[in-house]
């Protein structure tokens, strides 16, 4: 069955009950690129990325209510303990010197020139921005996903299935998940959600299927000859990637022939796999208020950037989204 965040049950919530809403804000921001046709500001600069931004925070405040809100950033969008694991971690995005590149990722330089707009944007408008150095912001999620849960409903927004690993019904974490439908009709990422459409029942299970699976846009193998399919099978069976190394290294008769032999192959794989696909949940995330904003900021720097960049019209929609006078 379909889910989708904001219609039917799910639609806008009239009470002022706390939930968290977290952004995952490059993803956001690179399909708000890539979404939006170019449009030049008057100072000369692309803005597509910031008012596709803005507009989807506007439209996701607007609908889900949140009392706190955090756009997570990465500081370090390819970590050395993750190269560490496995050194073709995001390898093929490594961009060469020059102008565009972002913190050494390959990018457009139309989006590059955003993106210190988008800072300033958030700042201007008070909602709290929040990277770790060492740590992507899957791990900045994971981390406020982590000490949130139980205390408040959390939901995650994001166009990457890696966070999936992170839904749990009991403490109310769910994803908001924009590959598809964008921010206007996401699918909802629940434990329904994983089982229905890739067999597993829970976040953490997820994360071991992925492990087997791999992830070629990532630049992790997998398990050569383990498609999601048979690594959700492998899961469901066993319980967890650990128990199905367990019964390979017991001579569970149940795993033998090729499937066995690719287990054992990928063994110095599977020791690594799990390092690189699991989220951090204890980065050091500073303390500061994660409340959505109740007044703007910096309406100096608000004023300015609409000037400079013509972005008026998408800071209105964010106020108005947010209740402010």
């Amino acid at each position: 069955m379909k889910r989708r965040y904001g219609t039917g049950t799910l639609s806008r919530m009239p009470s002022p009950a706390p939930r968290m809403l977290l952004l995952d804000s490059a993803s956001l921001y690179f399909r708000a690129f890539f979404g939006v046709p170019e449009v030049i500001g008057p100072s000369g600069v692309p803005t597509n990325a910031v008012r596709g931004l803005l507009d989807m925070i506007a439209s996701l405040v607007d609908r889900g209510r949140p009392t706190h809100l955090v756009a997570c950033w990465d500081n370090d969008w390819r970590p050395a303990f993750r190269v560490e694991a496995i050194p073709s971690y995001k390898a093929h995005r490594v961009a060469e010197p020059g102008p565009d590149d972002l913190a050494g990722e390959q990018v457009p330089e139309a989006l590059g020139v955003q993106v210190p707009i988008i800072i300033d944007a958030l700042t201007a408008l008070g909602i709290a921005r929040i990277g770790v150095d060492g740590y992507e912001a899957d791990d900045v999620i994971g981390t406020l996903a982590t000490q949130f849960s139980g205390r408040m409903p959390v939901d995650i927004v994001t166009g990457d299935r890696d966070l999936f690993q992170l839904v749990d019904d009991t403490n109310q974490v769910r994803v908001i998940y924009t590959a598809r439908g964008g921010v206007r009709s996401p699918d909802l990422v629940d434990q329904a959600f994983l089982a229905e459409k890739y067999g597993v029942g829970t976040g953490a299970a997820y994360a071991d299927m992925a492990a087997l699976r791999g992830d070629t846009s990532d630049g992790l193998p997998g398990v050569a000859g383990i498609g999601e399919k048979t690594a959700a099978k492998l899961i469901t069976t066993y319980g967890t990637l650990e128990a199905i190394r367990a019964a390979i290294d017991e001579g569970d008769p149940a795993l033998k022939g090729a499937q066995r032999a690719r287990l054992e192959a990928a063994a110095d794989y599977l020791d690594a796999a799990p390092r690189v696909v699991a989220v951090a949940k204890d980065a050091a995330v500073p303390d500061v208020d994660l409340s959505a904003p109740s007044a703007v900021a910096d309406p100096t720097l608000m004023s300015r950037l609409a000037v400079e960049h013509g972005l008026t019209s998408s800071f209105d929609r964010v106020i108005s989204a947010l209740g402010i006078d």
